[in-house]
């Protein structure tokens, strides 16, 4: 199907945040017809489409709990669809992050989320073997354990989002990639998206291109550093986007081996310790503090999950224009990942001991764009531009769509008033916790 001349809204990404845009502005428009998405690959053919899945509610930052609550919600709304399950979440920590998981999970119930908090080793300890009997962790003292949220099949939910999207009456444009943009000398507004096959002209367009958002981003000559306000009023220059890794695999296990006490299937787990890790073989491999996250996964075929992202450099830019194609680099996911995830599973679960073998060798992981909080940024440029740029939150928070769908449509959510850009000129930066991960 060729592109259209001219479309009110041009969605640019077929991922997790542009499929749920479309199919919310078109239902709230009552039809399709002025909606279009675009994307130079296919439906899910980036971060969204092999990302780990999980569903969360674990933030040290209000903002962020707020919005993964409503996010959560739009996954209940449709759990077939969205091919969810609701089995829960656990933060298992050591002291140095009691605090701050504390405060987490009194804010959890200040918003009605419902969880439950462990304290103590040996609390932990009794909690944790009444979920798996071979549970192992060493400097554990508090468990946070989500009730509610998970994890979703990445495939699977985007078929889901994009047969929505079609009954809706949104029409799916693949392989067309964007070129450029026009726009109006005088107010820098976009009046056209530019492609390789054609040009669009518009009312509005969305850009929902995970790690792909720095491209856009230099097309519209948006800058490349960002002035944040200081504690004293000082201006502190950043980057405006940096490239991280981000370090997932899975383990070649049946899906089935990964089950709690019950045979069920058990919650996610995300371990944060400061213990000293050993591999299998009795050699340190970190002394820590380390993390990592995990959760049986029938889609992708095993034990599926991750382990701390790093700051990539300069090479990282130079395969920016596909992160996820073959030319990415293999840094992204090696052999010191291998070892420290199958080692840190051992250190979890007896039943992972001798399994570093199992380690599937396939494309997981890949590059993230991050901001300067590494926190996302929903908001308006170029007076008719919005961008959903996650920060490599984006998968989990399906529920960003309908609020961007209904500021498009003139009604301002509060739930994204925390993310605009002007936070960084005004200093109102989301709190940082004693997390390893830069987004927790």
């Amino acid at each position: 199907m060729s592109l259209p001349g001219s479309s009110k809204y041009v969605i640019v990404g077929a991922g997790i945040h542009g499929l749920s845009t479309a199919m919310h502005l078109a239902r709230g428009l009552g039809s399709g017809d002025d909606v279009i998405v675009i994307d130079k690959k296919a439906v899910g053919a980036g971060a969204s489409g092999i990302a780990c899945g999980v569903i969360r509610n674990n933030y040290f930052q209000p903002a962020m709990r707020e919005l993964m609550a409503h996010s959560v919600s739009v996954w209940e709304s449709d759990t077939d669809a969205y091919s969810y399950h609701p089995i829960g979440y656990m933060q298992i920590s050591h002291e140095g992050m009691h605090e701050d998981v504390a405060s987490i999970y009194e804010q959890q119930k200040a918003i009605g989320y419902d969880s439950a908090f462990i304290e103590g080793a040996a609390e932990c300890q009794n909690y944790m073997e009444g979920i798996f009997h071979d549970w192992r962790a060493k400097g554990i003292t508090s468990v946070l354990h989500e009730k509610k949220g998970g994890y979703a099949n990445n495939m699977q939910s985007l078929k889901g989002l994009e047969s929505k999207c079609q009954d809706a009456g949104v029409t799916i444009h693949l392989g067309v990639e964007v070129t450029g943009f026009a726009t109006e000398s005088a107010s820098g507004a976009v009046t056209a998206v530019e492609t390789d096959q054609g040009s669009v002209s518009c009312d509005h367009v969305v850009i929902a291109v995970g790690p792909w958002v720095q491209a856009p981003w230099a097309m519209l000559d948006l800058p490349k550093t960002t002035s944040i306000a200081g504690p004293n009023g000082e201006q502190i220059e950043k980057q405006t986007w940096t490239y991280w890794a981000l370090q997932e695999g899975v383990l070649g296990v049946d899906p089935g081996y990964l089950v709690d006490n019950d045979g069920n299937m058990p919650p996610v787990i995300h371990i944060d310790t400061d213990a000293p890790l050993y591999d299998d073989d009795g050699e340190l491999v970190t002394e820590g503090p380390w993390g990592i996250y995990y959760k049986p996964d029938f889609s992708f075929g095993g034990v599926q999950g991750g382990y701390m992202p790093y700051i990539v450099d300069k090479q990282a830019h130079e395969v920016a224009v596909d992160p996820y194609g073959p030319e990415s680099p293999d840094f992204v996911v090696g052999g010191d990942f291998y070892r420290t995830w199958t080692s840190a599973l051992s250190h979890c679960q007896k039943r992972f001991e001798g399994k570093s073998g199992l380690i599937k060798h396939e494309p997981s992981g890949g590059i993230g764009s991050f901001t300067p909080d590494s926190f996302p940024v929903f908001d308006t440029f170029r007076e008719n531009v919005f961008f959903i740029a996650d920060s490599n939150h984006g998968y989990k928070m399906i529920g960003v769509g309908a609020l961007v769908a209904d500021e498009l449509m003139g009604k301002p959510s509060p739930l994204l008033e925390p993310f605009r850009y002007s936070r960084y000129a005004e200093g109102k930066l989301h709190p940082v916790s004693n997390s390893p991960y830069p987004w927790s």
